[in-house]
């Protein structure tokens, strides 16, 4: 039921980043090391509703390295089908998530394709402000310097916070 209402709208996807302790294990340090960032990092993917008014769903915890499109490909499965996203060139692959016009080797966008890219972004630029606001808690932005397994509880908790701040989750008084 919940999955056709989502249907009438095109979701917004992001992932973010989050610098771990650096574990003991060298299993678990290969698993969590990102260069990108040089760091042992968690992954994280925000799907939200159009103009941001609410958090649809939340994987948390993923190994840093995981690039953001393997982790929205696993997820995917809970969703309807024939579900539309959008989200930025790290989704570019999927037919079912519009992303922005990349720029080919020694050649410019067009106008046209520039002003695409625009419209896009504008439309995206919701889930960075959610992810804005669940950075502001200093546990879902600095190292997490806790027990990794808590990290999960942690983050979904923060979510929760976030709903009811931005007022999609109100409680019957």
């Amino acid at each position: 039921m919940v999955q056709e209402i989502l249907t009438d709208y095109e979701l917004i996807v992001d992932s973010c980043e989050q610098p771990r302790e650096r574990p003991g294990e060298y299993k678990e340090q290969k698993r969590y090391y990102y260069g990108k960032k040089k760091s042992h990092t968690f992954k994280n993917q925000i799907i939200v509703l159009p103009d941001g008014k609410d958090i649809v769903d939340v994987i948390v915890g993923r190994p840093g390295p995981k690039s953001d499109i393997n982790v929205f490909r696993e997820s995917r499965k809970g969703f309807d089908p024939n579900q539309k996203f959008k989200g930025d060139k790290a989704y570019e692959g999927e037919p079912f998530i519009k992303t922005p016009t990349k720029k080919a080797k020694k050649q410019e966008l067009t106008l046209e394709q520039k002003e695409k890219n625009k419209e896009l972004a504008s439309e995206r630029i919701f889930v960075e402000h959610l992810i804005r606001f669940i950075k502001i808690f200093r546990v879902a932005s600095e190292r997490f310097r806790l027990n990794p397994h808590k990290y999960e509880q942690i983050v979904m908790t923060i979510c929760g916070l976030v709903r009811f701040r931005i007022g999609a989750l109100v409680l019957p008084i």
